[in-house]
């Protein structure tokens, strides 16, 4: 995990394959073979009314750049900002400052996240799509803390005019 990964191949171009996964009952995609996702490692919400009751309770992490987060900038999605009462945690800021970036220590982890609240309360992680939020996620697995993955993450959440969007630092 402290070490960088290289092999010097060029990585094979990656295959798509929709999975289907059933978690609490719920099923999520189609299509290939099934998996199992272990109960509680995903938030998922049954529509619109359900994630915003969660958000206003949840301790929300949002694991995008902080230019991101405030709504200085958005590339990709339709609203810029973030889901209100979100904190900002960046994932970059789980790495060291090394030439080669690894992941810093679990005591570093520890207290960065626990400054953030997730010593306290288990955190549900977004990111624009969900695949930044897994760098917290396992951040927070080093450092010996809990967290949850909301994996439509902004791209679901912003692209619904009915949902609250915050701007700014907080």
């Amino acid at each position: 995990m402290n070490a960088p990964v290289t092999t010097g191949k060029a990585a094979p171009a990656p295959r798509r394959v929709a999975v289907p996964v059933t978690v609490g009952g719920v099923k999520v995609g189609g299509g290939a073979p099934p998996f199992r996702v272990r109960d509680g490692w995903l938030a998922l919400y049954h529509g619109v009314d359900e994630a915003a009751r969660y958000a206003l309770g949840a301790l929300l992490l949002d694991a995008r750049t902080a230019e991101r987060y405030r709504g200085d900038v958005e590339p990709i999605d339709p609203r810029a900002g973030h889901i209100p009462g979100a904190v900002s945690a960046p994932f970059t800021a789980n790495l060291n400052g090394e030439p080669v970036p690894v992941f810093c220590q679990a005591e570093e982890l520890r207290a960065r996240y626990s400054s953030l609240g997730a010593a306290d309360r288990a955190p549900v992680v977004y990111c624009g799509s969900g695949v930044t939020a897994c760098h917290d996620l396992l951040a927070l697995h080093l450092a010996g803390l809990p967290g949850r993955l909301y994996a439509g993450s902004w791209s679901e959440w912003s692209s619904d005019p009915e949902r609250a969007v915050s701007t700014g630092s907080g």
